[in-house]
């Protein structure tokens, strides 16, 4: 690791991590949600969406997609996309020229989406699953480490977290990722430990964690 980062582009890389996260857990949940709505419970869209604090309302399972993938709603993935661009844009130089193009390809397909360029189906999203897997997949060949790339992967944990303890709460899962996130915040700071006390207030103790490991 050669180099110091400002607390702008540590953030940055931090919050793509985070996004291209959320949207990657996002649709695997939107695709197994998706096959349940045909086969088993009209309503399990709902149900979904009440995890992320959404009131999602549809007619159908192509309706669903339709609603959970551009719908005027915090979940929107186009919305995230946009997000996780920006801090792409900001951090460009911690970032291989190959994942680049394929986060802004990305950004671009559920634009499109968003846009009904064409109608959505449950091709679209294994298409922007596996741009997302190339994006890991181009980023992680480097044999390098670098400081921006513990933070990308720091906010990849984050975002694992917050989704296990949405939908699983398996205390070994949440023990593991907990650990792993640790690891990185030594790497990062070997000063710095974080300490999980209270299950309740978990992410709040990270998001503090982290925002001083940023700042310093």
């Amino acid at each position: 690791m050669e180099q110091l980062l400002t607390a702008n582009v540590a953030s940055s890389m931090y919050w793509l991590g985070r996004y291209l996260e959320r949207v990657e857990l996002t649709l695997r949940e939107i695709g197994k949600t998706y096959d349940c709505i045909i086969d088993v419970d009209k309503s399990a869209g709902t149900a979904l969406y009440k995890k992320f604090n959404i009131d999602l309302e549809y007619t159908n399972a192509v309706d669903f997609l339709d609603k959970a993938i551009q719908g005027n709603h915090a979940g929107n993935l186009a919305n995230l996309m946009v997000q996780a661009r920006e801090n792409a844009i900001i951090s460009r130089t911690n970032i291989d020229a190959s994942a680049f193009g394929e986060i802004i390809e990305l950004h671009d397909f559920l634009q499109s989406l968003s846009k009904n360029y064409h109608p959505i189906d449950f091709n679209d999203i294994d298409n922007a699953l596996s741009l997302i897997s190339e994006i890991w997949g181009t980023h992680g060949k480097k044999g390098h480490r670098k400081y921006s790339d513990y933070f990308l992967k720091l906010g990849r944990l984050v975002e694992e977290l917050d989704f296990q303890l949405r939908f699983n709460q398996k205390s070994d899962v949440l023990k593991t990722i907990i650990k792993d996130i640790n690891a990185m915040i030594k790497v990062l700071n070997p000063e710095m430990r974080l300490v999980v006390d209270d299950e309740e207030n978990m992410m709040e103790t990270i998001y503090k964690t982290i925002d001083k490991l940023i700042v310093n």
